[in-house]
């Protein structure tokens, strides 16, 4: 039923879908990030530019892997996330969005991923854009830390 639903929403977003990509931290020579033992990524690095993960022009691009098995990538950038003094995420999906054209799904249309974030102690929750379709380098969006793993 979900399958069907996205099949769903993208055919009606390829209709509606721009012949310009306006995502601006695609990079197909990308390297997927390493594994620890957790099977989180290992991210050693924190984005300098604001926009990184918080705009839909900047998401996080996860897609190292086949659409069908890239969500695991989500767990994966989370689990290795931490908020600025160490605290435990808690994520959630809460919507698509921003179709955009690509090359890699066959409907020639993917969505972003709209992520809300927390942490014990953060005022409003934060909200990130995942991309799940396109490469690029993985970081840490500025106000979150990195999960220190043992």
């Amino acid at each position: 039923m979900k399958k069907l639903l996205l099949l769903g929403i993208l055919i009606m977003a390829t209709a509606c879908v721009s012949t310009k990509n306006t995502i601006q931290n695609i990079d197909d020579t990308a390297v997927m990030p390493g594994l620890t033992k957790e099977k989180t990524f290992v991210i050693t690095e924190t984005a300098s530019d604001k926009k990184y993960g918080y705009n839909q022009d900047y998401p996080v691009n996860l897609g190292f892997m086949p659409y069908s098995a890239a969500e695991i990538n989500v767990k994966r950038f989370f689990g290795a996330l931490s908020g600025p003094n160490g605290e435990k995420l808690e994520y959630k999906k809460t919507d698509s969005c921003c179709p955009f054209p690509t090359k890699k799904f066959d409907m020639g249309a993917g969505l972003l991923d709209i992520y809300e974030v927390t942490w014990e102690g953060l005022a409003k929750p934060k909200i990130i854009y995942i991309n799940l379709y396109e490469k690029g380098k993985v970081m840490a969006p500025k106000d979150f830390g990195i999960r220190k793993v043992l």
